[in-house]
Order: structure tokens, then C-alpha cells, then sequence
């Protein structure tokens, strides 16, 4: 099976304030595979954040390639990497960032509308993805008048609502309590199975971690396999 997402000797330097050289990543490597579910987990700065925005084409590696599908995003025009991030990624993040004048049904249609889709074709799609994830009856409510684990559900339906080869998601049950994380863990990894989308999550959560494929680890900016105990850390 071919890896729907690659990335070879990812590196990742920033320059600190004193023009000094801070490396995040150091050779990464990480095949992401049709329907999927893989937790990247670590001490909070080892770089997970930084791992999922190179990979969603969101930041550029100081060295190494990412593919996608084969194709690499170093020969991507500005043009592809809009295109790659409206419809091919997916992104669920710690905060919703749902535009609080639109409604769940318009939040979730905009990646469609963006894309060229009518506004009913990207209504009925909407719709139906809002319903998937338990929200049916709160397509018309603006994101204030939803809870923070429904909130969280339309940001999912948000992320898969054009059908997306990969999912990243950072920390996405960061600020729920503990039945509204539950409930989002469920979801996503329903969806990773269901509609063969692979997932990638950064977390320090343990029910999440525990629902991965894979469980990886990133310490001293070098991404491996977690022993049982980092997996439970």
C-alpha cells in the first residue's frame, strides 16, 4: 500500500532572537497510510505543532520533502498549496476558529463555496456531514449558541466536509472536558475508518492516544515509534 502522505529527513530550524539557530525537527521521516490513525505525542515544545503545519503545507521544512500522493510539495505553485489546503487537507486545531457570524450549516459549506461548489450543492454536502457528527439539529445556530464539544463537532465537520485524504488535528480536545473529549476521540477515530480518511493528531491526551493505529514519538526534534510507556504518558 502507498503512503498517502510522506515526509523524508524533515528538518525544521527557526532563528531565535539572538540570531541563534533553534532546531524543532532533525530528520524526520513519517508514511501516513490510507485510512489511518496515527498520535504524535511528546513534551509539550518537542514540536509536534510544527510537524502538523509542515504537513499541511501551512510552513515550509528548513530541509527535507513532503509528498502528497507522490507529488511534492516543493514543486507546488501558491495556487496548488490553496487548492492542497482547501481541499485535500483537512485541519481541526485546538480552538474551533469558526467565523462566529455564520451559522454551523455556512461554516461548514465555506471550503465548498471557496472551492467553486453552488451554494445548495454545498449546503446538501454540509448538511449531511453536520448530521454525520451529531449536529443535524444545529445547522442554523451560530457557534455561540453551540458547546465547546459542539463547536469542536462542527470544526470536524468543517475539516472532512470535502472529503480530504488526510486530517490533521493539534491538541483538538485541548479545551473540552472530559465526556466532550470522549465523545470527540469516538468521533474521530469513526471517521478515520469510515470514510478512509487517514488522521494525524498531536495530543497529550491518553483515551486519544490509545484509539491510534500508531503511536509515535517526537523527542529532541526525532520522530520514532513510542515504547508502552511514552504511549501512556
Amino acid at each position: 500500500m502507498n503512503a498517502v502522505l510522506e515526509a523524508t529527513g524533515l528538518r525544521k530550524v527557526y532563528i531565535g532572537g539572538d540570531r541563534a539557530e533553534i532546531e524543532v525537527l532533525n530528520a524526520v521521516d513519517l508514511a501516513v497510510y490510507p485510512g489511518e490513525m496515527i498520535a504524535v505525542v511528546g513534551a509539550s515544545g518537542a514540536g509536534k505543532s510544527t510537524l502538523l503545519q509542515l504537513l499541511g503545507a501551512l510552513d515550509a521544512p528548513t530541509a527535507g520533502d513532503i509528498r502528497l500522493d507522490g507529488r511534492s510539495y516543493s514543486t507546488f505553485t501558491d495556487a496548488d498549496r490553496d487548492r492542497v489546503r482547501n481541499e485535500d487537507i483537512g485541519f481541526v486545531f485546538q480552538f474551533h476558529h469558526l467565523l462566529r457570524e455564520f451559522t454551523a450549516l455556512e461554516n461548514v459549506a465555506m471550503p465548498l463555496r471557496i472551492a467553486g461548489a453552488s451554494r445548495e450543492s454545498a449546503a446538501g454536502r454540509a448538511r449531511e456531514v453536520l448530521t454525520r457528527v451529531g449536529l443535524g439539529e444545529r445547522l442554523h445556530h451560530r457557534p455561540a449558541q453551540l458547546s465547546g464539544g459542539e463547536q469542536q463537532r462542527c470544526a470536524v465537520a468543517r475539516a472532512i466536509v470535502h472529503q480530504p485524504r488526510v486530517v490533521l488535528a493539534d491538541e483538538p480536545s485541548g479545551n473540552l472536558d472530559y465526556r466532550h473529549s470522549r465523545e470527540l476521540h469516538e468521533l474521530l477515530g469513526g471517521l478515520a475508518r469510515a470514510l478512509d480518511t487517514s488522521v494525524v493528531v498531536a495530543t497529550h491526551n491518553r483515551d486519544l492516544a490509545e484509539r491510534a493505529d500508531r503511536v509515535l514519538w517526537l523527542e529532541y526534534g526525532m520522530l520514532r515509534p513510542a515504547t508502552a510507556a511514552e504511549a501512556m504518558a
